[in-house]
């Protein structure tokens, strides 16, 4: 349990640690700019992290979510949900022409690039990723997550122990700092909606790969504490050393290179790889999202949204930040204030459905452990369980069993059922049969074209598909 709540812990920090906090340009304008009162608003926002990640993975787990959409129907009115869903694609395209600028800004403060051709490298290298396996390229790029963390730990040390001027003095300079909003209670809530904003979606599918919903909420809990401790100790290095990095674009570059012009330079490429990681993950989702239907026009999608995102990059790197990073952390409020009131309305609910889980976790384990005796009451026990859940039966029961099979196959003293591979294997051909027939309708649609003018029904996932209740709950 303490090992999966890490694993979550480490990939909740991974996906809100993104290329602007490690700029330190959202940093800057969001919190610096306040001044002393700024570094207050840092700190709330650290509380509002952890309470955030709690409650979104929670929400994930307990709708085992494996889109963000799943969740916004469960939670909010259908129209709420598609203005949600429109706000999503809204934000994949602005983060992404957000982070051609500042590729731009990164190797010209750095290198002496010039912008538009940082920019315009940042567009070739996301275009030429867009058809190799994005999985595998964003997991090294990811990586780099623990570098930056290291980097700005070593900037804070630096800026800390080297800040010689008065508390006075250093709130008179932040005073110059134009803010991103002018009130600097309203400029934390907004960070806070904008960082989330960002990765609400992946927060809900993380949740949702883990049954285990207290493991979940931890995870998310503790994920989002330590980001917010990264963001204080940011925060308080900035000020320390406001009157040498106002007025850079890379506030957190320049304070690296104070330290060491050749750390300077690691940093930059640091900053590169988390740009373009930033960056192929907006664009790739939303060119997936348009052609859904059309998935043929995959690569002139991509290319096309590259080149508009391109043109407007020209806007610049801070400029972008000052004014359209608030409008997206305004709806980001609202989007996580919508899935906080969730959860608290849920949370009884989400509370009772653990339990369940729990018992349903033990009643799978003895039935797949070899060795350990099923009965025909635990069958019934278990039938019972799973048609109590908010879950479909067949999709829990399956999900259930392979975390079992996991817990079972650590364990040094425990053996697994011999019949276990012969039943995945018939699992997992029913799922590749139900994704070839959805996708067959899918191609079929979009030859064709709903008839009614509208969109026709969903396909149902593969994880519905199967026997209905008590499949393969007999006893031995």
């Amino acid at each position: 349990m303490l090992k999966k709540m890490l694993v979550i812990s480490l990939a909740f920090i991974g996906l809100v640690v993104g290329a602007g906090f490690a700029s330190g340009q959202e940093v800057l304008q969001y919190f610096i700019a306040h001044g002393v009162t700024g570094l207050w608003g840092a700190l709330l926002a650290a509380v509002l992290f952890a309470a955030a990640g709690f409650a979104i993975l929670q929400l994930g787990s307990y709708f085992l979510a494996k889109e963000h959409s799943i969740v916004y129907d469960r939670v909010t009115h259908p129209i709420v949900s598609r203005l949600l869903d429109a706000f999503t694609s809204f934000t994949l395209f602005s983060i992404g022409f957000v982070m051609l600028a500042g590729a731009g800004s990164n190797l010209n403060q750095q290198f002496g690039v010039p912008v538009w051709a940082g920019s315009a490298l940042m567009a070739l290298v996301v275009f030429a990723v867009g058809f190799l396996d994005v999985d595998k390229v964003t997991a090294v790029i990811g990586m780099l997550t623990p570098l930056v963390i290291v980097f700005v730990l070593g900037a804070a040390a630096y800026a800390l122990t080297h800040a010689d001027a008065p508390i006075a003095d250093l709130d008179a300079a932040a005073s110059h700092i134009r803010p991103a909003i002018g009130n600097w209670l309203l400029s934390s809530l907004n960070y806070v909606g904008l960082t989330l904003a960002t990765g609400v979606s992946m927060a809900l599918v993380m949740g949702g790969d883990l049954a285990d919903i207290k493991v979940a909420g931890r995870g998310g809990l503790v994920g989002g504490a330590a980001f917010g401790l990264l963001l204080l100790i940011a925060a308080a290095s900035l000020f320390a050393q406001v009157g040498a990095v106002q007025g850079k674009p890379m506030p957190m570059l320049a304070l690296v290179n104070a330290i060491h012009p050749v750390a300077g330079s690691v940093m930059a490429v640091v900053i590169f790889g988390m740009i373009f990681n930033t960056a192929i993950g907006m664009y790739y989702a939303l060119a997936k999202r348009v052609t859904a239907q059309r998935p043929g026009l995959f690569v002139p999608a991509m290319a096309g949204l590259l080149v508009v995102g391109y043109a407007l990059s020209f806007v610049g790197f801070e400029a972008l930040i000052g004014h359209l990073f608030p409008l997206i952390g305004y709806v980001g409020m609202a989007l996580v204030a919508v899935l906080i009131v969730a959860w608290a309305r849920e949370r009884e609910a989400i509370a009772v459905e653990h339990r369940r889980r729990m018992r349903i976790r033990d009643l799978v384990r003895r039935k797949w452990e070899l060795g350990r005796r099923f009965t025909r009451r635990d069958s019934d026990r278990l039938a019972g369980y799973l048609e109590d859940s908010n879950i479909d039966d067949t999709r829990l029961h399956r999900t259930m069993s392979r975390a079992a099979v996991e817990e079972i196959k650590a364990d040094d003293e425990a053996e697994v059922e011999p019949r276990w591979e012969a039943v995945e294997e018939r699992w997992d051909a029913e799922r590749a049969d139900v994704e070839a027939a959805a996708l067959r309708a899918e191609a079929e649609a979009s030859r064709e074209g709903p008839a009614d003018g509208g969109t026709g029904p969903e396909p149902e996932g593969p994880d519905d598909e199967g026997p209905g209740r008590g499949e393969g709950l007999t006893a031995r």
